[in-house]
């Protein structure tokens, strides 16, 4: 199982944390914690092994220490699948490293399904066999009703977790609020250097040296929410604008896929407009 708190920082917590799992019959296979000098915040995360104890009574037990400490926690099993959407447009390159992931057992989730803002014959290169495809058609003038529809699948599906794997549509301030926590973006690193159109031509033109990608939370400020992972690649004046977007690709995959990976593992803690990620 994995328990995971956030609480004020103060003497002790360490000590009574231990003592619940401890006389609750839990092992503690592996425990990570951070005090945010900054905040007063704080954070951790210990993986254990429940043995011959009773989950219901350590779960009390938890729950009245929460309650003393105004903790924030959550302990669930290791083999729990969470549901996950994932959302795409014209790009497939973070589509299809999620789907071969997945497929490996590398990320462990249960696919609720794939949205698209693209009919599904974008897509005729991936193999989406089984997998639930939604086409949600999406217009300057239909966005409300597109992201009003977007909201109930999201219910309907019980979807926890929701992925943009280079989803090119801006969420409006109501639904980033609704998914604060449980929606992950990834972009290139070039922001808020070069806007809008043909970002790695832009970068080209001024001669930058590192490109990278940034997978974050999704906030209504845009771009902006708390960043999960970072990566950067060297380049050279050799590099052609081609070069730079197949770069980019590369890196955005694996940025995204570790950003979306700790998550389902529960090392991603929200820490204001700041995340505490827990590493392997």
């Amino acid at each position: 199982m994995i328990l995971t708190l956030v609480c004020n920082d103060r003497p002790g917590i360490v000590a009574r944390i231990s003592t619940a799992l401890f006389e609750g019959g839990a092992n503690i296979l592996d425990a990570q914690q951070y005090d945010d000098q900054e905040t007063g915040r704080f954070f951790m995360r210990v993986v254990l092994d429940q043995g011959s104890g009773d989950p219901a009574a350590l779960r009390d037990a938890l729950g009245e220490i929460g309650k003393e400490l105004g903790m924030t926690w959550s302990l669930r099993s290791r083999e729990e699948r969470r549901r996950v959407m994932i959302l795409a447009s014209a790009a497939d390159h973070c589509l299809a490293d999620l789907l071969y992931r997945w497929r490996l057992g590398e990320l462990v989730m249960d696919i609720s399904a794939i949205v698209s803002n693209h009919p599904i014959e974008t897509y005729r290169n991936l193999d989406l066999k089984g997998l639930a495809f939604h086409h949600l058609p999406v217009r300057k003038d239909t966005k409300l009703e597109q992201e009003a529809a977007l909201w109930a699948l999201i219910q309907e599906t019980q979807s926890e977790l929701v992925v943009l794997a280079r989803y090119m549509q801006i969420l409006s301030d109501g639904l980033s609020a609704k998914l604060k926590g449980r929606c992950i973006n990834i972009h290139h690193s070039f922001l808020p250097g070069f806007k809008g159109a043909k970002p790695y031509h832009q970068a080209h033109a001024r001669g930058v040296k590192v490109i990278g990608a940034t997978a974050h939370f999704v906030t209504g400020d845009l771009d902006e929410g708390p960043i999960i992972e970072q990566d950067v690649e060297r380049i050279s004046h050799r590099d052609t604008p081609h070069d730079l977007i197949r770069k980019g690709r590369d890196i955005e995959r694996r940025v995204l896929a570790r950003a979306v990976r700790w998550t389902l593992e529960d090392r991603v803690l929200l820490n204001g407009a700041k995340t505490v990620v827990f590493t392997d």
